[in-house]
């Protein structure tokens, strides 16, 4: 009796504590319910007990609901359950035919992807352009070549040429947060227009140059000068593949940015035109132009056994790239990381098998499977439907894994608390962690799609302090 009366008092203060946190939860989300903005929103709340994983409070947390970017906090999990938080991808460089005896190469320098989406990016040392293009050139003068009777060519096989998930919307598209996935990228599958608005409302925009200069583009221009102070609502519109796009939009007097980031057609085509165009500056000619397996009609197989290697180029840590694809909400390495998964349980690396994979995945730990509705690993597409109590539970799991110090690492720091956030039209929602000044740890998913107007971030803040 008496150790149950000392057990007593030690979980009576929990016990009011959670009561009262619920009341304030409650009370706060009736006001946000309420509001205007709110009238013809669908919204949801799931706050759970961090430490037990009970249910504090909820509302329609069983609503399926677009995500916008907070879908990136499932796929991350998964990725660390699957791939493991070392995993690393690699990129073969190699050649095909013989090398004389005065240097020729008679055949093509070959580069392979399996999938590395920070190939060429700038946000790590080592993967920055210009430091995996000496590398390639290096390894080339090493294995003696000095002419090529051939071309370089990308082998971008692995995924297939489906590079866009079903459900993004054409105006994403041709924009960088919209890049495609492929076996190969480069620079983040994006490059960057600069741009320079007219003197007047509604007069031409000039486009200064493309960083790097992307002369196999064409960008038919039809800016217009915005009023001054309404800055940038410039669009990219380049379907995968192309070699012609479209920019349309306003661009305002005096803002002062440089221009707008694009998503590259075909990333595999730039990474060989890259390499072959530095050869040819270094005065190593290539007699025919780049080109990938795509645009050549090859097939992995017909090629592969006749390679002979000249370099592996390893990407950073999956840790390291969870880190940023969260922390700045990089589209397109949820899509690269959906992809392999399918891939490394030998499925088609393909975007729909990515999804599956994470579904079957969950639902092997008591996620039903309806609760995730999922088109992408990104959150970009309109069309996901995930509840926040499918959400809740996979953040909740994740904290008893040996990688969870990475993984909440990676989640940005808004409002006081570790908890990613995500925008996409009339969707805004926040998921992540809390841990308030008394200890008490939460897990906390809100979501409102379909609200009008704008500003309505700090009003789901409202609504999450009442666990402060």
């Amino acid at each position: 009796m008496k150790r149950t009366l000392i057990l007593l008092l030690f979980a009576i203060p929990q016990l009011v504590n959670a009561q009262t946190t619920a009341q304030k939860l409650e009370k706060a989300y009736q006001i946000l319910v309420k509001d205007e903005q709110a009238k013809y929103a669908t919204t949801s709340l799931c706050v759970l007990d961090a430490n037990t994983g009970k249910v504090i409070f909820a509302d329609k947390e069983n609503v399926g609901l677009a995500t916008a970017s907070t879908l990136k906090t499932i796929t991350s999990a998964t990725a660390f359950y699957t791939l493991g938080k070392d995993f690393r991808y690699e990129t073969k460089l190699s050649y095909t035919g013989n090398i004389t005896t005065d240097g020729t190469l008679q055949g093509d320098i070959i580069i392979t992807g399996s999938g590395d989406p920070t190939l060429a990016s700038w946000r790590y040392e080592q993967t920055k352009e210009n430091n995996i293009l000496n590398q390639w050139v290096t390894a080339i003068k090493a294995a003696g070549i000095k002419k090529i009777v051939g071309s370089i060519i990308s082998d971008d096989s692995t995924f297939g040429t489906s590079t866009i998930p079903t459900g993004w919307i054409w105006q994403d598209i041709g924009n960088y947060y919209g890049a495609g996935a492929g076996s190969i990228c480069w620079r983040e599958n994006q490059f960057d227009v600069h741009l320079k608005p007219g003197s007047s409302t509604g007069s031409e925009v000039q486009i200064v140059k493309t960083v790097p200069a992307t002369p196999y583009i064409q960008l038919v221009n039809e800016l217009k000068t915005g009023s001054s102070g309404t800055g940038d609502n410039a669009y990219g519109f380049l379907a995968p593949y192309t070699n012609i796009g479209y920019l349309r939009g306003t661009w305002g007097i005096g803002i002062r940015k440089a221009g707008i980031s694009l998503s590259l057609p075909d990333a595999a085509y730039d990474a060989a035109y890259r390499l072959q165009d530095t050869l040819k500056r270094l005065s190593i000619e290539c007699s025919k132009n780049a080109s990938s397996t795509r645009l050549l009609g090859l097939e992995n197989k017909q090629i592969a056994k006749e390679q002979k290697p000249l370099l592996s180029i390893f990407s950073p840590t999956l840790s390291q790239m969870v880190y940023w694809f969260q922390k700045k909400s990089i589209n397109l390495y949820g899509e690269q990381l959906l992809k392999t998964m399918a891939y490394k349980q030998g499925k088609e690396g393909s975007t729909r098998n990515g999804a599956r994979t994470v579904i079957d995945f969950w639902a092997g730990k008591g996620i039903d499977k309806n609760a995730l509705n999922m088109i992408d690993g990104s959150g970009l597409s309109p069309g996901n439907r995930v509840t926040t109590m499918a959400m809740a539970s996979i953040l909740f799991q994740a904290q008893k894994e040996e990688w969870f110090a990475d993984y909440i690492k990676s989640f940005p720091d808004y409002n006081g608390m570790s908890i990613k956030s995500g925008n996409i039209n009339d969707v805004t929602a926040y998921a992540g962690y809390y841990t308030d000044k008394n200890g008490n740890k939460y897990v906390a998913v809100i979501n409102i799609n379909n609200y009008s107007g704008s500003g309505i971030s700090k009003k789901l803040f409202q609504v999450l302090d009442a666990l402060k």
